[in-house]
């Protein structure tokens, strides 16, 4: 399969081509086709996850508690002792050498996880309601999803679809969102399918410099909700599941509206245009020659990239690395950090009482049940499956449970699950900012899903 180095003019070989199409074409399927299996509405990298979780059976929680213990146990050997064979190898280093947060919070991870799996030690980190959810009803899908993902992220990445794509919608992307047309692969692969998903490929995209650090934060910020899929069981949980069109309407609607609008503020608005190195972004590359139309320049470049892949193997060894990074590296976190939000929010009136400040806003948005609804205004930042079990049980409006569970959908940043997700990875956002961000999102998208909520109801 070796070629000799083409010019710009000569890419379009049968090899090329076909290197490009048909890794591009599984790419596609995998992340971004729909599917209707016994009239529910999935993607086939969900079925394979799912599928291997049935696998795995009974065996899947002891399989995820022997993966974050490892993790733990191997990253303080590395950081502590830092072994010759860990020191001269990339990987193990990016794996197991990690700052004293992050060693802490690895660790956490671990001992909560031994927690929730035995039930020994304190109740309130390892009840239903809190350690044991997120090992219990996150932890196993998001490894099996996280396994697959990775594998098949250089689908996405390393054969020529992001060039053909990036050109063919810099044009509606640039001026829309500020954001280089490769970044809809991402913003789609996140909205209709998995929002960690969308959060990976962009730390990915970050780290390989096809992004700067505002347009990595800007994505993974804005462009990363939970999938359509999930977005019906929310929905489903506050018995409304027949408004699901319009619903989903509201979270695509108010959820572009952000897009569009918090970029410019802080602390979005304070991300420097430059690639992770410090080095300023060509932007040449996105401008299509004269005399070239749109889809011809996409395609050479697409076939440029394609002529870059010499071995399938390489390509396949990423995607281990890949799937790797994402197991090793983010379940203990949103372990650790999703287990010590859900306390906060179940052992103490935090929430409550941060939410209290909406109550004026929500009657002034003439909002029903505006106290009961209020409590659930900022609970979502620990979990965004937690507004709506609250608001099952506690409101009785069925346009106050539409907006509640729209919101938490659209607050996009919870910890449980995307907000530790991006932590974890290489996009240039800290916690501080995350919460910015969660709060100026509810309040800019809040209004729009209530006018929409009062047009239905």
């Amino acid at each position: 399969m070796s070629e000799t180095v083409l010019t710009q003019d000569n890419h379009k070989t049968s090899r090329n081509v076909l290197m490009f199409a048909i890794p591009s074409l599984l790419g596609l399927f995998f992340f971004l086709a729909p599917l209707t299996i016994d009239g529910n509405f999935t993607f086939p990298l969900a079925l394979l996850a799912k599928g291997f979780k049935g696998i795995l059976g009974d065996a899947i929680l002891p399989t995820v508690t022997a993966v974050i213990c490892f993790s733990a146990v191997a990253s303080l050997a590395a950081t502590l002792f830092k072994p010759a064979f860990v020191q001269n190898s990339a990987l193990m280093t990016r794996l197991f050498v990690l700052t004293p947060v992050w060693l802490t919070i690895r660790v956490l991870g671990a001992v909560f996880t031994l927690v929730a799996l035995h039930q020994v030690g304190p109740e309130m980190i390892w009840n239903g309601n809190t350690g044991g959810l997120v090992l219990n009803d996150l932890l196993p899908s998001l490894f099996v999803t996280f396994f697959f993902a990775g594998l098949l992220l250089p689908l996405l990445l390393n054969f020529g679809l992001l060039e053909l794509l990036g050109t063919m919608l810099s044009k509606f992307m640039r001026p829309v969102f500020r954001l280089p047309g490769r970044a809809a692969i991402d913003c789609m692969s996140s909205w209709l399918g998995d929002g960690t998903v969308g959060v990976i490929l962009t730390s990915k995209q970050y780290e390989d410099k096809k992004y700067t650090a505002r347009e990595a934060a800007v994505i993974a910020t804005m462009f990363s909700p939970v999938g359509i899929s999930f977005s019906l069981v929310v929905l489903t949980q506050v018995g409304l599941q027949n408004y699901f069109v319009p619903f989903y309407f509201a979270i695509c609607l108010s959820g572009v509206f952000a897009a569009m609008v918090i970029q410019f503020l802080p602390p979005l608005s304070y991300k420097k245009d430059l690639y992770i190195d410090g080095t300023k972004p060509n932007r040449d590359d996105e401008l299509v020659p004269e005399g070239q139309s749109t889809m011809g320049f996409g395609l050479n470049l697409a076939l440029k990239r394609a002529n870059q892949v010499k071995s399938l193997g390489s390509v396949a060894k990423e995607g281990i690395h890949n799937a790797l990074d994402m197991v090793l590296s983010v379940l203990p976190v949103v372990m650790a950090v999703g287990t010590l939000g859900l306390v906060v929010a179940e052992t103490t009136p935090l929430f409550s009482m941060l939410g209290a400040p909406f109550v004026p806003l929500l009657e002034a948005l003439n909002v029903p049940d505006a106290q009961a609804a209020a409590q659930t205004m900022l609970v979502g930042f620990t979990d965004m499956y937690v507004p709506s079990i609250i608001a099952a049980s506690t409101i009785d409006a069925d346009m106050t449970k539409f907006v509640v569970a729209a919101l938490s959908v659209t607050q996009l940043i919870f910890m449980a699950e995307t907000g530790s997700v991006i932590l974890s990875s290489k996009v240039p956002i800290n916690f501080l900012e995350l919460v910015a961000i969660f709060l100026l999102r509810t309040l800019v998208t809040l209004p729009i899903i209530v006018v929409i909520a009062h047009w239905i109801f």
